[in-house]
């Protein structure tokens, strides 16, 4: 087990902004995630994605599909604490414990989903430089312009979540879910 490397803060001990933010948090989501309680040692940081996660909220890709690329953006960066926070957080938007797998491989059997799954992972490996094929592929699949920007912004916040928790080695408060895949997994 390895050691936490940015401190949490206690929510009880905070004050200001700070506290604001946590307790926002712990209203509308019944706990405060060790993540959160993380980045609040930054109240900026924190500030910053939940601004950045609500505005994405009001965008046009539905929060399942949000989820399924939280799930292939944390497998493709081997985050232990996105992957378990979102299978849980899959779970709750009801994605099935398959969709949850096969998200984190990059795929779904929508073909629309599977097609915008692959985009991500194109996304995060060539760390943004796609071809104009790859490009065309998504559009191709009923993706417009907008949902690719939305698409682009929902990567660039999970990669960023993924670092995060790399940096802090941020201690896992959700049923902990492995980064290996089980070889009996859907494909």
């Amino acid at each position: 087990m390895t050691t936490q490397r940015i401190a949490a803060v206690n929510p009880a001990e905070t004050t200001g902004k700070t506290k604001q933010l946590l307790d926002g948090v712990q209203a509308k989501l019944g706990m405060t995630p060790n993540m959160m309680k993380t980045m609040a040692a930054a109240p900026a940081v924190l500030d910053a994605y939940l601004s950045f996660g609500n505005a994405l909220g009001t965008g046009h890709l539905d929060a399942r599909f949000r989820e399924q690329i939280a799930l292939a953006v944390a497998q493709a960066n081997s985050c232990e604490y996105c992957l378990s926070a979102h299978s849980t957080i899959g779970k709750l938007v009801g994605l099935k414990p398959e969709e949850i797998t096969s998200s984190r491989e990059a795929h779904s059997s929508d073909a629309r989903r599977d097609a915008g799954l692959q985009f991500v992972q194109l996304l995060v490996v060539q760390r943004g430089v796609v071809s104009d094929q790859a490009l065309a592929q998504v559009k191709a699949a009923g993706f417009s312009d907008g949902d690719i920007a939305e698409i682009v912004a929902n990567v660039a916040v999970n990669i960023f979540t993924n670092y995060f928790n790399h940096v802090a080695r941020t201690d896992v408060d959700f049923p902990r879910v492995a980064v290996e895949l089980e070889a009996a997994a859907v494909a």
